[in-house]
């Protein structure tokens, strides 16, 4: 399911326009980022929380000369399901 399938299915269980499902879809997804550049975590209940993790800094490999290269820290998105959303797929 990309962004599309995703409006058109809140459209129709919602009973929403598309527009407007689509402009629901864009502030959900805004605001889960606005909290996680923040620091903060987004949970919610049933489905899962959104967080930030801290990857730290590494050296490896360029893969087409070997040489050792340094890769900078990073801050990921993660996402940790619910107990009730895991229980739904089971």
């Amino acid at each position: 399911m990309n962004k599309t399938d995703m409006i058109e299915h809140m459209a129709k269980h919602a009973d929403i326009s598309k527009a407007a499902a689509g402009r629901a879809l864009e502030a959900f997804m805004m605001g889960v980022r606005t909290n996680l550049k923040k620091g903060a975590s987004v949970t919610l209940v049933g489905f899962g929380t959104f967080a930030v993790t801290k990857r730290a800094a590494r050296s490896g490999r360029n893969p087409r000369t070997g040489e050792t290269i340094k890769i900078k820290s990073a801050k990921l998105p993660k996402f940790r399901p619910g107990k009730a959303f895991k229980d739904a797929l089971n």
